[in-house]
């Protein structure tokens, strides 16, 4: 299964690279994500796309790629191989697996200039790329800590939903949430921690699959009566908006009552929607758009030895009841 998996990759590769501006003698800079069936990346690749709108006379090219599922990580790091190989100008990678992305870079010892975007590497492999080009994930799960307290300031229980397990941001982002919740730097797990102890059963991994996503808040909903807050590290669920609906409907009176309450990263529009619609109390949007949009230029400067900051940070988007912010309309 697995090498059919990487037949696939390269396959697609190839067929992304023959419909690119390759043909016209341009170069590369890659922006690979984690799966192309997930909303956040497919902005990013807008934001790619507007750059050679912009820069229609450069001499360089924005290519968006990426496996189909974000549950392939095999899948992306051969990808990232095969675009090594085929000698692109530069790469800026959102990698689902930071070990195995990391182990393929040492083997393969690239030449051109490699960035990380959106998700970063482990600490120990950074020196493997140039620059991060994304939020600050530890601060978005301050972000998420930090509502969650005021919204219920006595604590309670609280079921974290995570993406892909050595998934370096979201790794952060629940690091950042556990140390602001605790009051205390290295928390691995809430256990009566100022008041708060995340549920039985809890974290739940998504694997960035969007059904999967869904069906877990289901399950806690029901295992978990008197759940007091959800946090979507991610905004995995909210992308399936039909199916988010259906399980926030099961619970909308305790929403309404303030005696459940869920926050969620990120800010696409089915996801400000969502808060609208009062399916969540608090949306911390990162920039998927300016990522892609900009790291074109990042990597071309790279490119020309010339230096960058490390780690340059996007900013965040916050909506609040008292200042909806981004997700007003």
């Amino acid at each position: 299964m697995r090498k059919t998996t990487f037949v696939l990759a390269g396959a697609a590769i190839a067929v992304a690279l023959a419909g690119s501006a390759m043909a016209q003698d341009k170069k590369i800079l890659a922006v690979v994500v984690k799966g192309l069936d997930n909303p956040f990346f497919t902005v990013m690749g807008q934001g790619c796309a507007d750059w050679n709108t912009a820069h229609a006379d450069s001499e360089y090219t924005c290519l968006y790629t990426g496996p189909a599922l974000s549950s392939d990580e095999a899948g992306e790091v051969q990808i990232v191989q095969d675009l090594i190989s085929k000698g692109v100008a530069g790469i800026a990678i959102s990698p689902s697996n930071a070990p195995a992305m990391a182990n393929m870079l040492k083997a393969a010892a690239p030449t051109m200039p490699i960035m990380t975007i959106d998700a970063d590497l482990l600490p120990a492999d950074k020196a493997l790329r140039k620059t991060y080009f994304g939020t600050n994930n530890y601060d978005m799960g301050v972000g998420m800590a930090t509502e969650l307290m005021k919204l219920k300031p006595t604590g309670g229980t609280v079921c974290l939903q995570l993406g892909n397990v050595a998934a370096a941001n979201i790794n952060e982002r629940a690091a950042g949430f556990r140390d602001t919740i605790a009051g205390a730097k290295g928390t691995e797990r809430l256990n009566n921690s100022n008041g708060w102890t995340e549920a039985e059963g809890c974290p739940t991994y998504t694997n960035d699959d969007i059904p999967t996503a869904n069906q877990q808040m289901a399950d806690v909903f029901t295992a978990q009566p008197n759940l007091t807050a959800f946090v979507l590290v991610g905004g995995w669920a909210q992308f399936g908006p039909q199916a988010y609906a259906q399980n926030t409907d099961q619970v909308m009176d305790k929403l309404k009552s303030g005696d459940l309450v869920i926050i969620a990263g990120d800010t696409l529009p089915p996801q400000t929607q969502a808060f609208r619609e009062g399916r969540s109390q608090f949306q911390i949007g990162q920039r998927p758009y300016q990522m892609g949009n900009e790291a074109p230029d990042v990597l071309i400067k790279l490119i020309k030895g010339e230096a960058v900051p490390d780690p340059m940070y996007t900013g965040l988007d916050l909506c609040t009841k008292e200042d909806p912010g981004i997700c007003a309309k």
